[in-house]
């Protein structure tokens, strides 16, 4: 059975939960066929995930995505934005954000969480490179209250972006119509 490519998900806290360093993490993933790594931070300083975006660039050939951090985007390969993220810039406009984002990075990869059909339809009208979509299943990580289940494929299928599926996704799952699992914690145990 053919699966989903990995978009693998670095995230600060988990790495610090199952007691892994950036380089050791880099290590342990390398048996994946990783497409993009998103490193995600909310408990370092500014200067600590510049240096851990850039320990993973030179110790990788895989795209680094950072998450949420527009300032740190110049030393990584592309940003994932939330709903809640992309509202709070620009004037509250989603579109001209996007706009202003790649008119000052043209070559960078943009992606933008989201959980439902309006979300999309809103996001195909962006000009990003994907789409992440969920929650596919409720997760111990994350608190979330949409739960996609199946549903997903269908609404993957409406994006005109390629879409990766966040939210306990498995490494063994194979979701019609997504692009590839985002994982997370199923990378570390």
């Amino acid at each position: 059975m053919l699966h989903n490519k990995i978009y693998a998900l670095c995230d600060a806290e988990l790495l610090k939960k199952f007691n892994f360093s950036v380089l050791q993490y880099i290590e342990h993933i390398k048996q994946y066929n990783i497409i993009y790594i998103q490193y995600r931070d909310k408990i370092n300083s500014l200067e600590i995930q510049k240096q851990n975006i850039l320990l993973l660039k030179s110790n990788t050939n895989i795209p680094i995505i950072i998450n949420d951090k527009l300032k740190l985007l110049e030393f990584a390969d592309g940003l994932h934005l939330g709903q809640d993220d992309i509202e709070n810039m620009v004037g509250n406009n989603k579109n001209t954000t996007i706009k202003m984002i790649r008119k000052k990075y043209p070559d960078k990869i943009i992606g933008l969480s989201t959980h439902n059909e309006l979300e999309i339809l809103e996001s195909n009208n962006l000009d990003l490179d994907y789409i992440g979509l969920g929650a596919y299943r409720a997760t111990n990580t994350k608190d979330v209250s949409n739960i996609l289940g199946d549903h997903i494929s269908y609404l993957a299928k409406i994006s005109t972006h390629s879409v990766g599926a966040i939210g306990g996704v498995k490494l063994d799952d194979n979701i019609p119509n997504i692009s590839y699992n985002v994982i997370g914690s199923g990378l570390l145990k």
